[in-house]
């Protein structure tokens, strides 16, 4: 319709986008990844001595690190069984025509957008082993027998940690499916009803099926969020007890900046980037094998 006259003003346009997509993503990927082949404590007088795969090869010797994506592991196993149906099921509540569901919808999504750091601090008094709320709640249950240091204790600290993650997060992957849910037409749902299709039966064979799309955007962001995650960890547990709920982010944050070992560091850096990016394109690849089918 515009024809090639167009492409200048295309290209123009899209020139500064990508200028700026370079230098702050792009440029620090492709640094992160070359600093991970030197030996370096962080000072800048001190010359970089080049190492190859020796920090590759020490990070996959590490015990710790293979801790750290068993982790990883337990917070993408809990974004599908806690944070999807949790989420999914407020979206329909706040999709849907009950009384106060805007309050509701503010409600669950309030945590979202609370500082991690102030989340992390508040969950961890909440959980305290020596006179923290939740405790102090099980006491007056006569539940004393169930009291624990939440946080302190390395058996369960991961899982209280994914706990506190899910609650986080669930609010705004709600967001997210009550964004697929509104894009349903009405019209659907009536000519469903008309065949017979009503209560969970909409759901199961209309709501669900209409959202893959939604539910890939889910499944990338759970995947990729989880082997990113931080903020709360190093708030509420630092790693801790005993590197019990170590991440790799954490890792590298401890291998940076508390050992001041970046090869080290970038290596894990490295590492995160390209799973994130293999198992994004995997995902999506997985699930649009299954739509064509």
């Amino acid at each position: 319709m515009f024809g090639r006259r167009v492409y200048p003003t295309v290209i123009l346009f899209l020139l500064p986008v990508f200028v700026l997509y370079t230098l702050i993503f792009i440029v620090p990927v492709i640094q992160t990844a070359y600093m991970s082949f030197f030996s370096w404590n962080g000072i800048k007088s001190v010359p970089l001595e080049f190492v190859g795969w020796s920090n590759y090869a020490d990070m996959f010797s590490k015990p710790e690190f293979y801790r750290s994506l068993k982790n990883v592991g337990v917070f993408i196993l809990a974004s599908f069984v806690l944070i999807l149906p949790i989420g999914f099921t407020l979206a329909l509540i706040i999709t849907s025509k009950m009384r106060g569901r805007r309050f509701f919808k503010v409600a669950y999504f309030m945590p979202a957008i609370l500082p991690l750091t102030s989340v992390g601090l508040m969950w961890q008094f909440l959980l305290k082993g020596d006179g923290g709320f939740v405790n102090k709640i099980l006491e007056l249950m006569g539940l004393g027998v169930l009291q624990q240091d939440w946080l302190g204790q390395p058996a369960i600290a991961i899982y209280v940690v994914v706990v506190v993650n899910a609650w986080i997060y669930v609010g705004l992957n709600m967001i997210i499916f009550a964004s697929g849910i509104v894009s349903i037409s009405d019209e659907i749902y009536e000519a469903a009803s008309l065949d017979g299709a009503v209560g969970w039966r909409k759901i199961l064979y209309i709501t669900v099926p209409l959202m893959r799309e939604t539910f890939k955007i889910f499944s990338v962001l759970a995947v990729t969020q989880s082997l990113r995650v931080f903020g709360q960890i190093f708030v509420m547990t630092g790693g801790g007890p005993n590197g019990a709920t170590d991440v790799p982010t954490t890792m590298l944050y401890n291998e940076s900046f508390k050992y001041n070992n970046f090869g080290m560091g970038n290596s894990i850096g490295t590492f995160i980037i390209v799973t994130g990016f293999i198992l994004t394109v995997l995902l999506n690849k997985l699930m649009s094998s299954k739509e064509s089918r």
